[in-house]
């Protein structure tokens, strides 16, 4: 039987732990790890040779040694040797990054492991929608939803600087809906294999989509509602987090990061009922600071094809006044001063054979809100209480070369209004009804890096939101 590395691998694994103390969770992780490494120094063989074919371009050249098999399963590799006139630079195997947490590595976190130091990679991904509501059809529409470029730098064996910028619905300028914004700036160093550090803007690790959200990685054209309505996919702070994984399977992901801003509430606009958290997000632009806000995640991966998670996030919202004459700008400060947000999420997801399995619940609450509707009493209220949570199903139904097909179906209940601090008779709001949405659909990859979608979405409060959708969508 031929003998490959992988093979090697396996066969290094099983046979240096003790067979009765080592677990399948720790034999796993082994595993995964050394496959990475494994492809990141294919990667760094396919630059030698690279450079080998242009020096034989430019003149003759002996033939260089041959490089040696892998030595150990650690990435214990032989360095290839020098290249005849002139030497190419002998490139180090460099232990190639894994995202802390996540349903999938995200593309950048893929351009990193394969990068040497020193280089720096692009990656990018975006997609475009076709929505047809079914009760208007004049208000179809055809959009360039986002498209978003982003770059690598690993500086260092363990440094890597990760910059993301997205550009939505096409067009950007001082009359369109158009939007340019920095998804994500930070800088990250890993201390160990298992443990690194990260400063910037970054993404919360809540929920399934917020850290995987190129379209390749879910189901259907739109983002669900409960992680865009209830949790405000896509959200960055601006913060320091330590993360981690062990041998175990076990993610941890824990941060101290800026929040939101209870004084961005607009009464008079109707943003605050379709996304409470939305409304009041700062995304890193002058980003009030007085209040810190902290968050803590987890998320176990020992079993194969078995993704448990958890995260909460929590901080003030009002930022400190100095005296009543602050209350036009900052009247949070004023009649909200301990206004608190706590949101948490629980989330599970299995991939037995063909299938694709997940479920997840997300709740968020607002503290001392009284005083501030009362303030702004006949308009869109801050609510005490909100919630959503989704279950959905999807199946492998067809295979072929580049293909694969995957029909879904997805059940939705949310609802951003649950429930309102007490106010005076006259002056408070009902409680709103639980939208329910039903969706389904299909997904048909085309390669690992292409997605063409279709779904119809049914709405049993909003129906007139009912709508066939169609979407293309990529990530490189």
């Amino acid at each position: 039987m031929r003998t490959t590395p992988i093979c090697l691998a396996l066969a290094v694994a099983f046979a240096a732990g003790n067979s009765h103390a080592a677990t399948d969770a720790k034999l796993l992780a082994r595993i995964e790890r050394m496959a990475a490494e494994l492809e990141a120094v294919k990667a760094e063989l396919k630059v030698v040779k690279a450079q080998a074919a242009a020096q034989a371009g430019a003149a003759p050249a002996k033939p260089a040694a041959p490089v040696a098999a892998p030595a150990s399963v650690a990435v214990a590799v032989a360095e290839p040797a020098p290249l005849a006139a002139p030497p190419a630079p002998t490139l180090r195997p460099t232990t190639p990054y894994v995202a802390p947490l996540g349903t999938a590595t995200p593309c950048h976190a893929l351009m990193a492991s394969t990068t040497a130091t020193g280089q720096t990679s692009f990656f990018g991904y975006g997609e475009i929608s076709y929505n047809r509501p079914f009760r208007d059809q004049s208000k179809t529409e055809m959009d360039v939803r986002r498209a978003v470029i982003g770059i690598a730098h690993q500086a260092s064996e363990r440094t890597r600087i990760v910059g993301e910028f997205e550009f939505e619905h096409a067009v950007t300028s001082k009359d369109d809906s158009g939007e340019v914004a920095v998804e994500q700036l930070y800088v990250e160093h890993r201390l160990d294999d298992n443990v690194g550090l990260k400063g910037g803007l970054f993404l919360i690790p809540l929920g399934f989509l917020n850290l995987t959200h190129e379209p390749t990685a879910y189901y259907g054209v739109e983002r669900n509602f409960v992680e865009t309505a209830i949790i405000p996919s896509t959200w960055r702070e601006i913060g320091l987090s330590a993360f981690g994984v062990t041998d175990a399977g076990l993610r941890w992901d824990v941060g101290l990061t800026s929040g939101f801003n209870l004084n961005k509430w607009d009464g008079a606009s109707s943003e605050g009922k379709e996304s409470p958290l939305a409304s009041i997000h700062q995304e890193g632009q002058l980003a009030r600071g007085n209040n810190l806000s902290a968050y803590g995640a987890l998320s176990w991966r020992g079993t194969p094809g078995l993704d448990v998670g958890a995260g909460v996030f929590s901080g003030k919202l009002a930022h400190k006044v100095k005296t009543l004459s602050d209350a036009e700008t900052s009247p949070a400060g004023v009649y909200a001063p301990d206004a608190r947000l706590t949101l948490w999420d629980a989330h599970a997801r299995w991939t037995p054979g063909k299938w694709d399995l997940s479920a997840l619940y997300a709740r968020g609450t607002i503290t001392d809100t009284a005083q501030f509707n009362e303030h702004i009493a006949g308009t869109t209220l801050v609510p005490k209480s909100f919630f959503g949570w989704y279950t959905q199903a999807a199946y492998k139904l067809w295979e072929g070369g580049e293909y694969a097909l995957s029909p879904f179906v997805r059940y939705e209940v949310l609802n951003t209004a649950a429930s309102y601090a007490a106010l005076p008779a006259g002056l408070g709001a009902d409680p709103d009804r639980d939208e329910k949405v039903v969706t389904t659909g299909a997904n048909l990859r085309v390669g690992d890096n292409v997605v063409l979608k279709a779904d119809v979405q049914r709405f049993q409060v909003a129906r007139e939101r009912d709508r066939l959708n169609l979407g293309l969508g990529y990530q490189f």
